[in-house]
């Protein structure tokens, strides 16, 4: 029998950790290509042979997103797998028609296929969006862990961006282990603030790899996801966040549904700033789409290192780049903390140049903010250009990097932090802390 010949839609991290799953050592299977798409650079490069395994000695080509149809025809493929996050339905859909206009079946998989199993408890961090705040939830959570005298490891949903072999296994301790990976802006906003609450953090291409390292050193993992998907490590407590200030979008995208459905807890996210109607309807749609899930609200606190820098001042506001793109956020923490200080905010489109230009037209709900855009050297180098270029006092970075570590500005840099808090009783708290007896009971 002729091997299935497939293509693997994705976006440099889901696609990746399927194929390991699920493909790379299955002899009825040839996998043709990937295709790519939200992340720039991917696409024109190659799943190295050395990750591909035994049956790829020259790899596998990694194609832009656009030419599906011509792969699809010209390589007789039988199936296409959608393996990608934080899209509308209606876009999966056309993904999922492009496939079959082609002839090809298509694939989605599921938890089964795809998730490892620990060794030790594992407690999952996911959301129905980008930018609902799964990070700073996750950060909370592991300060909790540690606060009982727990070693805890993080381990990040992949952002393996730059040689996806030597990036097989990351491992992040401290700021020295960033710069010597050569991380992205992105890759930097998800490891930094974890190092910087002491939490060692894990990622990169080999998740199995990953899994076992990280359980050499902890007695809890905590799996920090990404976008909107749902755990590549079996929870044995998953927490899913929904946006308050998004009360409906719990059902509009893939698979943030498929996500919200598994939750065990769902915490009605940022209901400090959301108005009674918004947290009502998040709730609402948390407990039609999962009836058994326990409902809990929580707020994101925003703060200002230093507010008396911004008040008053012309200002320009950067804030975390995949919150306002595929994220879909009009701005994020650094626009609101500078409104909320007072600050004259001024619009960055003007002094942009023309690669900041094209993201911003690209994403046009995007507000009076630039996205810290950071996927190499020719961005940051546009960023630090249209930052430089504005008539500002001061820039507000809502970004949670040390953003004047990172580039020389002419002008002060004030961060805006934002930090998960329970605002109820017992709230997240109660939660872990039950969790945490429930699993030394099970010890005894």
């Amino acid at each position: 029998m002729p091997r299935r010949r497939l293509v693997i839609m994705g976006a440099a991290g889901r696609d990746f950790h399927n194929f390991n799953m699920a493909y790379r050592d299955d002899p009825d299977v040839e996998v043709v290509a990937f295709t790519a798409a939200q992340i720039p650079g991917i696409a024109g490069r190659r799943y190295p042979a050395a990750l591909a395994g035994s049956a790829y000695p020259q790899g596998i080509p990694i194609e832009d997103e656009s030419r599906l149809e011509e792969i699809c025809r010209s390589a007789n493929v039988d199936e296409v797998v959608f393996a990608y996050s934080d899209v509308t339905h209606e876009t999966v859909m056309h993904a999922a028609s492009r496939a079959l206009a082609a002839g090809a079946d298509v694939t989605f998989l599921g938890p089964n296929r795809t998730m490892l199993h620990s060794t030790v408890p594992v407690i999952a961090i996911s959301a129905v969006r980008t930018g609902t705040g799964k990070s700073q939830t996750s950060r909370w959570v592991s300060r909790l862990l540690s606060d009982r005298d727990l070693r805890v490891a993080a381990i990040r949903h992949p952002m393996p961006y730059g040689d996806l072999e030597r990036q097989r296994v990351q491992r992040f301790a401290s700021h020295e282990d960033i710069d010597a990976a050569d991380c992205t802006i992105e890759e930097r906003e998800e490891y930094e603030p974890h190092i910087e609450a002491g939490t060692v953090v894990f990622a990169g291409v080999d998740y199995a790899a990953i899994l076992a390292e990280a359980e050499r050193e902890a007695e809890v993992i905590i799996w920090d996801g990404g976008n909107n998907d749902f755990p590549f490590v079996a929870p044995d407590l998953h927490l899913v966040l929904t946006d308050a200030l998004r009360p409906l979008d719990a059902a509009r995208y893939h698979p943030g549904e498929a996500t919200i459905r598994m939750a065990d807890v769902v915490i009605v996210a940022k209901s400090n700033a959301a108005t009674q109607e918004q947290i009502d309807t998040a709730e609402a749609e948390a407990r039609r789409l999962n009836p058994t899930a326990q409902v809990i609200r929580g707020a994101s606190v925003v703060r200002l290192d230093d507010p008396e820098a911004v008040r008053g001042r012309r200002v320009l506001v950067v804030d975390d780049g995949p919150t306002l793109t595929h994220g879909g956020m009009s701005h994020g923490a650094g626009y609101a903390a500078a409104e909320e200080g007072g600050a004259e905010i001024i619009d960055p489109r003007p002094y942009a140049t023309p690669e900041i230009r094209a993201a911003l037209d690209e994403y046009p709900h995007i507000g009076k903010v630039l996205p810290a855009l950071g996927y190499d050297e020719a961005q940051l180098v546009a960023l630090r250009a249209s930052i430089t270029a504005a008539p500002v006092d001061v820039v507000v970075s809502g970004t949670p990097i040390d953003l004047a570590a990172l580039i020389e500005l002419p002008v002060p840099v004030v961060r805006a932090r934002y930090d998960y808090e329970d605002i109820e009783s017992p709230g997240l708290r109660g939660v872990i802390e039950a969790f945490l007896d429930r699993h030394e009971r099970g010890k005894a």
